[in-house]
């Protein structure tokens, strides 16, 4: 069965089935590991998949439901082949995945009515969120609108200059001030300067300290009030940015901010480099906030926004 998207383009098609190769030969090996010298799916073929989904790092929740729902309908077709395994778990998960919470997007846009359209970027240090930052601007450039970034991220210089050079590198405007200065007022400029301006998208940076930390949430809470007293419904969006490649740890970070912030949708990046891909599909299941973005490699076309049934076609489709 194949689950690809027409709207997704051929070359977009590719690069996702590259970035996800080493998730996909470690997930596929596992399950052939899971039914070797199996011809019926019994109850040791189900354990062995149990334990090759958690080692993908798909998660506990996320894996009970999907051996589940292989249980029953093995329970309805007792002759039910090993052969059939692969299609029946694509299946299963191509569904948990059309159930999870969706951003609506197939493409980089904004709502109608939502100008400037402000998206303020959280996560912690490392997971690659300036440079998710800047690969957003660059999508959302490419895409035809005008971008405008503000470096709130006062705290770390190093923060203010990569993300400077991320607007020189994609030639859009960026609002900063000193290291140290009040993240709040960074905000406010940023709103303020791009509504005058009339640009389509505002992107904030944010600082990236531990995430259980009360004067980080605090902080993020003045930046929303600010930025409100120029764009009323501002932020449109809070992205949260995850390190596809730390697996469970990710999941772990996405439930500490979930619980303390108001998160609306979540990236995943550095899908490229891991076999740990799987958390994708954690994630995605276990949380109400839609994957937005996920990251794929080091190319700016390489954020791509999450298309579910592309993602799950490129995990299990043998030619890919």
């Amino acid at each position: 069965m194949s689950f690809f998207n027409k709207l997704f383009s051929r070359e977009k098609k590719e690069n996702l089935d590259q970035g996800l190769q080493k998730t996909k030969e470690s997930f596929l090996s596992k399950i052939g590991r899971a039914i070797a010298g199996k011809s019926t799916v019994d109850t040791e073929v189900l354990d062995n998949l149990e334990d090759a989904l958690i080692s993908a790092d798909v998660g506990v929740d996320t894996t009970v439901k999907i051996i589940d729902r292989i249980e029953q309908r093995v329970a309805k077709d007792k002759y039910l082949g090993t052969s059939e395994l692969n299609r029946m778990l694509q299946e299963e998960i191509a569904a948990l995945l059309i159930d999870a919470p969706d951003s609506g997007f197939r493409d980089f846009d904004i709502p109608a009515g939502k100008k400037p359209y402000v998206i303020m970027v959280v996560g912690v240090n490392g997971v690659g969120k300036t440079t998710t930052i800047g690969k957003l601007a660059y999508n959302f450039k490419k895409a035809g609108k005008s971008v405008m970034l503000g470096a709130a991220d006062t705290f770390r210089a190093a923060a203010v200059d990569q993300l400077t050079i991320w607007s020189e590198r994609v030639g859009v405007p960026i609002v900063k001030q000193q290291m140290g200065s009040d993240p709040g007022a960074v905000a406010f400029d940023t709103v303020q300067s791009g509504a005058a301006k009339d640009v389509d998208v505002i992107i904030i940076d944010t600082a990236g300290r531990l995430h259980n930390k009360l004067h980080l949430m605090d902080e993020l809470g003045k930046i929303k009030r600010v930025m409100k007293k120029v764009i009323p419904d501002a932020p449109h969006e809070v992205l949260l940015v995850l390190d596809g490649s730390t697996g469970q740890n990710a999941l772990e970070q996405a439930k500490q901010f979930t619980a303390t912030t108001e998160v609306t949708a979540l990236a995943i990046t550095k899908l490229d480099g891991t076999a740990k891909g799987g958390v994708v599909l954690a994630i995605a299941n276990q949380f109400k906030i839609p994957v937005k973005y996920i990251g794929i490699g080091e190319k700016m076309e390489d954020l791509q926004v999450f298309n579910k049934e592309s993602f799950v076609d490129s995990l299990f489709s043998v030619s890919a």
